[in-house]
């Protein structure tokens, strides 16, 4: 017991030793960050560097140009980057520091004076050149030296500087946190390399033990970026440094090649690791110094190198990392950009989840049951019932207190009794009425009250239930639309799926076929959903899409696979985007067929046929009441109304309810309008018929006729009604015939209708829709001898199998050995 109690101390002791280890290390990082970077300490350093970096022996554009990009970027700053810049002039000599001197001092005048011109940007790099210029002007006429190639010199100098401020512009953002860049651009890249290298010319001179810090400097920069950008980067930062080192010191431009292949060879062994990009350094230098200086120079180079590749080992991986995040292409940086993606879509998910949450609510609140039960808001309607009529009858007559004090639950039972029988059939019962004219001395004028004030009563209650059925409209439409937000949210938040094996049959069959793959993306391989795209190269493009791998992944996935999208390049060897995705199992061909009373124009009945996402297939028929134009307006906003709910995703009965309680609340006339609805799914062939006050449907299956109904009232009738859902199986050649009132109750002098339609159905040989439309319209006009007494719609369905055009192609499968 006691090993084991020193053994858990001993582990938390260790445990409490690495949070202490990490949370030094934590607040080493921030203090360094806060000390370096948000107190500007940074820019102070590359300010004194910069000061005396001088190219071609006597030029010294750096130094105002990044005082005159920190002055337009944090002039905070501008004050004690003038001393540091000043004391790294200083260094060099009397006249370099006057000669920078004089150059801030006239920027920082000519940048006073216009502070208030619009374009500062624009006019910097003017005010630049001229701060330049004119100091080294003056500088040359002082000493008598002012000669045409002092004039080239000072010219050529003043571009530098105009240019170079250009460049250090976008390069203080990246040195300052005020700035957040997820990504740097190309741009961005090379000029803070400039930047980098500009300072490193500020190193000349410094060396240890014989090595020159510059560069040292340089070449532990190429191994750090070679190691994250690769080869690209590696080899723009040794052309840029070397260039710009070369500059400075004439004699060392063939360090210019050394570091531009160096960062080539390490960009291209960076699978290595560290190893791989220290090792390319080190054959670099090798080469390049026995070309470029002979053997007596090699040494104190491959020193150099040495010193770099020590430094660069010694780096922490974590600090690699944090660069590789800003450089496009590598590994960190994809993650980076997966990660704010993931947040994005999570932030995105969790807003419309919570807006789903309170539509959720607000449905709750709209459906909260009174606290009171029935009966007892039933007995208070009836206390005020009575209270109203007692008041107009009762407070002057002289039997008052007999009646209501003596005798109150006598008299409250008979006048509620006469109550009922007056709401029941208006007229009471004459044993009621006989027993309560022997007890009320005013019978007559009390049911001449109670039948007066029931009107109101009566007009009261049908007014709280209107707003009780407003309310559950308002709850059911707040339901629906907060489980659409929601199956939404679960959508956002679906990951893109890994599908390795698949993935590996698919490119093993496309290699094997001869087509090119360039990328491939599997979105989903849900049955019935299945998304894939693919980017090939195609000489010349026959149709490969379609014939070739649509029918192979139908062989791979199971599953029939068509191409949804194809873009094909117009030139040889170009990149195609091709799209592929499931074919419905189950295609719908319809036909129609209608008139309207009396051979008008304008029919009181409506018809749809809507395809909706997910492999669903609605058709539709409405009745409006009556015929002519109200009727028809009924019957078509009944459709629109169905077929825009119906695509926003909310169920069926969910929808026919709110198109019930919109139009049986907006309206006091007596308009009314049937529905008869089938949701067929694709998929499977199965059928969901939802009828609401429509006639019968019927099934054609080869010789047998199923006949299919639901008993509910139409729509906008009552405000409160139950959806009959019917569910069928359909079968490949099935024919689903569906009709209004005016052909099922059309044929005149037939005793039973469903006998008569039924054989008619199956007397129609034709499987064409169309023509079993036009035959039964026909023939039910036929038994009223042409006359069309009533508007007839015949909606026919026929459901076929879907065959595509082309027949899965059988993968190739290499035989184990």
């Amino acid at each position: 017991m006691m090993g084991s109690a020193t053994g858990n101390e001993s582990k938390s002791i260790v445990v409490h030793n690495s949070n202490n280890v990490q949370s030094w290390k934590k607040k080493l990082g921030e203090k360094t960050k806060l000390f370096f970077i948000e107190k500007g300490w940074l820019l102070f350093i590359v300010g004194f560097l910069l000061g005396r970096a001088v190219v071609l022996s006597s030029l010294t554009p750096f130094a105002l140009s990044f005082l005159a990009s920190v002055w337009f970027m944090r002039k905070d700053k501008s004050f004690k980057l003038v001393l540091a810049t000043l004391i790294g002039a200083l260094t060099l000599g009397v006249e370099q520091g006057s000669y920078v001197f004089a150059a801030m001092i006239v920027f920082i005048l000519l940048a006073s004076v216009c502070k208030r011109m619009n374009h500062q940007q624009k006019i910097i790099p003017i005010l630049v050149f001229v701060s330049s210029v004119l100091p080294r002007v003056i500088g040359y006429a002082l000493l008598n030296q002012l000669s045409s190639y002092e004039w080239m010199l000072a010219a050529v100098e003043g571009v530098l500087s105009a240019v170079l401020v250009l460049i250090f512009m976008q390069s203080i953002p990246l040195l300052s946190p005020k700035r957040y860049k997820p990504t740097l651009k190309n741009e961005e890249i090379v000029c803070m390399i400039i930047l980098l290298a500009s300072v490193l010319t500020g190193t000349i001179g410094w060396e240890i033990k014989g090595a020159a810090i510059e560069q040292i400097s340089s070449r532990y920069l190429v191994l750090w970026l070679s190691y994250v950008g690769g080869a690209a980067i590696g080899s723009t930062v040794g052309v840029v440094a070397g260039l710009i080192l070369s500059l400075a010191n004439v004699a060392s431009l063939y360090q210019m090649s050394l570091l531009a292949f160096s960062g080539l060879l390490g960009g291209l062994l960076k699978d290595g690791k560290k190893i791989g990009v220290g090792l390319g350094l080190l054959v670099g230098t090798l080469l390049i110094g026995i070309y470029g200086k002979g053997l007596d120079a090699l040494l104190p180079s491959i020193m150099e190198s040495l010193i770099a590749i020590i430094l660069f080992f010694c780096t922490p991986e974590s600090w690699i990392k944090k660069i590789s995040r800003y450089i496009p292409g590598t590994i960190e940086h994809s993650k980076e950009q997966e990660q704010y993606l993931q947040k994005v879509r999570d932030v995105t998910a969790s807003r419309v989840k919570q807006f789903s949450n309170v539509f959720h609510a607000l449905s709750d609140s709209f459906t909260l049951e009174q606290k009171t039960a029935i009966e007892e808001e039933n007995d208070k309607e009836t206390d005020y019932f009575l209270s109203n009529v007692t008041e107009k009858t009762c407070q002057t007559c002289f039997k008052k207190e007999w009646c209501w004090a003596q005798n109150f639950d006598k008299t409250y039972d008979m006048m509620t009794n006469l109550k009922q029988d007056l709401e029941d059939n208006r007229n009471p019962n004459k044993v009621t009425q006989s027993s309560f004219e022997n007890h009320c001395v005013k019978s007559k004028k009390v049911l001449d009250t109670m039948r007066q004030e029931l009107s109101f009563f009566e007009a009261n209650r049908k007014l709280k239930k209107q707003v009780s059925e407003s309310r559950r409209f308002v709850a059911d439409q707040l339901l629906g639309v907060s489980q659409v937000m929601g199956d939404f949210a679960n959508e956002i938040l679906k990951e893109r799926e890994n599908h390795e094996q698949q993935e590996v049959e698919i490119v093993a069959a496309l290699n094997h076929m001869g087509i090119e793959l360039e990328k491939l993306d599997i979105y989903s391989l849900e049955k019935g959903n299945i998304d894939i795209e693919m980017n090939l190269t195609f000489y010349n493009y026959h149709g490969e899409g379609p014939k070739l791998i649509a029918p192979m992944l139908s062989d791979i996935l199971k599953e029939t696979v068509v191409v949804k999208e194809e873009e094909i390049s117009p030139v040889p060897n170009g990149y195609c985007y091709l799209s592929f995705g499931s074919a419905k199992k189950y295609v719908v061909e319809t036909g129609v067929s209608h008139a309207a009373k009396g051979g008008g124009l304008v029919s009181g009945d409506s018809y749809s046929t809507i395809e909706l996402g997910a492999g669903k297939y609605a058709m539709a028929i409405s009745d409006g009441m009556g015929n002519g134009e109200r009727a028809h307006e009924e019957s078509a906003e009944t459709l629109r109304l169905l077929q825009q709910i119906l695509q926003s995703g909310i169920q069926e009965q969910v929808a026919i309810k709110s198109i019930n309680s919109i139009l049986s609340l907006r309206t006091s006339d007596e308009i009314f309008s049937t529905l008869d609805l089938a949701m067929i799914d694709l998929h499977n062939a199965a059928v969901r018929f939802l009828k609401i006050g429509s006639t019968p449907s019927f099934i054609k299956r080869g010789n047998k006729i199923i006949k299919v109904e639901a008993s509910n009232l139409p729509i906008g009738i009552i405000q409160e009604f139950d959806v009959e859902v019917v569910n069928e199986q359909l079968k490949a050649g099935d024919l689903l015939i569906m009709m209004s009132d005016g052909i099922f109750e059309g044929p005149k002098n037939i005793e039973n209708v469903d006998m008569w339609l039924k054989r008619k159905i199956k007397e129609v040989e034709s499987e064409d829709p169309q023509d079993m439309a036009d035959l039964l319209l026909e023939e039910v006009v036929r038994t009223r001898a042409g006359e069309i007494e009533d508007d007839m719609t015949v909606l026919v369905a026929k459901i076929e199998k879907n065959n595509p055009k082309w027949a899965a192609i059988p993968t190739y499968h290499k035989k184990a050995n």
